[in-house]
This record gives C-alpha cells, structure tokens and sequence, in this order.
C-alpha cells in the first residue's frame, strides 16, 4: 500500500470519528452547570450580640456547584415577576470585573472575590419568606439556574 494511500486512510478515519464525537457525544454542547441550595438558622456574630436586637436575623441560603466556576454573572430575581417580565430588577446581582476566582459554592448576599455589584455601591434586598426566587449564573464552563424558597418558619411553642 502507498503512502498516499495511508494518509487517506487515516484522515478518513479521523474525520468519521470526529463527525461521530460531534452527533454522538455531548463534547460540543455548553456545559450545564448543577445548582443546589440549603437554608439553615441564622447564626449571629459575637459583634451583632453585643449590640441590641434589632429583631429575628434573617436564614440564611447558600449555594453549591458540582464542581468549581469561575462565575461571570450571579442574579437572584423573584421567579414570578421575572417570569412576568425577564427586566424584572434582581434583588441581588453581581458581574466579574475581570477575573474571578473559581469557587464551588457561595451565599446570598456575601461577596464573591473578583465579582462587583452590577449597580454600584448596591447591597442585596432581603429575602421574603413563601416566596420563589430563581438564582441565575453565568460561568466560564456554561450556565445554569436553580428555583428556591425560604419557607416561614413554624410558629413558636407556648410556653408552659
């Protein structure tokens, strides 16, 4: 067999394999990113006990990835009005300036190193209870979004 011949052979081989990994496998689709989320009892800090209550601390939410992003976007909208209108104002939304830093989880509310609000100097609202909320993210390895709620918390035992 030629030379040639060969060089044809595998170039062949080469492009139906590459056509098969293109129709077959996900290789070439974005990446949908898992999202999870947990809510617990607030905990408050030694300097918030000093001071005087102010009233019940918000609970607080945090999320997770399947494995660390580096996150170009982060938005939290109330899913009914966003649904309603997708230019819904976020309640909390943060942009990468430049370069942030892979992470594999977060909070609501916290600062994401690399990440600033998308409106200057804004803080996060709080959050509602019985509400839904979508939490949409942007990353270098694709996107995703995840719905979440914080239910009311049960009401308080009488004393006895």
């Amino acid at each position: 067999m030629s030379t040639k011949k060969k060089i044809l052979i595998g170039l062949a081989v080469v492009i139906v394999a590459g056509i098969y990994a293109y129709v077959y496998s996900d290789w070439f689709l974005p990446a949908k990113v898992q999202i999870f989320h947990r809510v617990s009892a607030p905990r408050p800090s030694r300097k918030a006990l000093r001071r005087a209550p102010v009233g019940p601390l918000p609970p607080v939410v945090a999320f997770g990835f399947d494995r660390k992003l580096k996150l170009t976007r982060v938005k939290v909208v109330p899913l009914a009005a966003w649904q309603a209108d997708p230019k819904t104002l976020p309640v909390w939304h943060l942009v990468s300036e430049s370069n942030s830093m892979p992470v594999k989880g977060f909070m609501y509310g916290d600062r994401i190193l690399g990440m600033v609000p998308y409106v200057k100097d804004s803080r996060p609202q709080p959050l509602e209870t019985n509400v839904t909320y979508r939490l949409l993210i942007e990353a270098d390895l694709g996107q995703g979004q995840h719905d979440f709620s914080l239910t009311s918390p049960p009401p308080a035992a009488p004393a006895k």
